[in-house]
């Protein structure tokens, strides 16, 4: 008697904890990405989506690799898409791989990318220039020595990180968007350019175009620099960003503003 009591006893509780723990939990739907590079085989682009889409397939990402940017006639294919990693360094778009992207983009769909394959791509194409939040325009001194600080060390994509690190590449010189949210920055010495001396410089941002997440850096000249773990680590953590994997959309900022709150207005006579 003791034993039948015993045994529906066991039953009934694990009834009960089914119940309570309800039907299993489907998995999530897998993000998509796509990988687009091409342009100046200096950049070493192949050699980057080496690194980086096999790491994107390791987070769950089913990843396609595009060596074309035909890859964007397909908008309503591209719609569909979590994150665009473009890597095409001086390259012309045309008129319609363009809009797609910038299209795609602004529909929600993440961009994510590093250096000149994302910052010094299309040169005449302003309105892709005006989506990234800013654009190469010098690297004085070639590949030298500077160092990298992280402004922004709460944020998901530099939390944990090396307050200063040390790279040994170009150190960009960019024309930057004052409302893009700058996560780390570089400072110019002035050796090889003596006029820009003490002159900081972004070297990680975050931004909207549209409905679609935005992520930068400036670093990764070559593949061998994402050996730097804090360059390699700002790349894999601003692509899950920019693919809403992670954090919050950016704030809202412009650091023009400020300066327009210095000085009221003079009273009228």
């Amino acid at each position: 008697m003791t034993k039948a009591i015993l045994k529906a006893a066991v039953i009934l509780g694990a009834a009960s904890l089914l119940v309570c723990s309800g039907p299993a939990q489907a998995p999530s739907k897998a993000k998509s990405a796509l990988v687009v590079w091409g342009g100046w085989e200096g950049h070493e682009p192949k050699q980057c989506v080496d690194i980086f889409a096999p790491w994107l397939e390791s987070q769950g990402f089913k990843v396609e690799i595009s060596h074309t940017l035909d890859a964007y006639l397909d908008l309503d294919k591209l719609k569909t898409l979590d994150l665009i990693v473009h890597i095409f360094t001086m390259s012309d778009i045309t008129p319609e791989q363009e809009k797609n992207l910038e299209e795609a983009v602004k529909s929600g769909v993440g961009l994510a990318g590093w250096h000149g394959g994302l910052g010094d791509a299309h040169r005449s194409a302003v309105e892709y220039q005006f989506m990234v939040g800013g654009q190469w325009v010098a690297h004085p001194g070639g590949v030298i020595d500077y160092d990298v600080d992280i402004t922004s060390p709460d944020d998901p994509i530099t939390k944990g990180l090396k307050r200063r690190f040390h790279m040994k590449s170009e150190q960009y010189f960019m024309h930057v968007d004052p409302g893009n949210e700058v996560l780390a920055t570089t400072t110019f010495t002035g050796e090889h350019a003596s006029w820009i001396a003490g002159e900081v410089m972004p070297v990680v941002w975050k931004k909207l175009y549209g409905k679609g997440r935005v992520f930068y850096t400036s670093l990764g000249h070559v593949a061998a620099d994402f050996n730097v773990p804090e360059a390699r680590a700002i790349v894999e953590r601003g692509m899950l960003w920019a693919a809403r994997v992670m954090g919050d959309d950016p704030a809202k900022l412009d650091i023009y503003a400020p300066l327009l709150k210095k000085k009221s207005p003079d009273p009228a006579p």
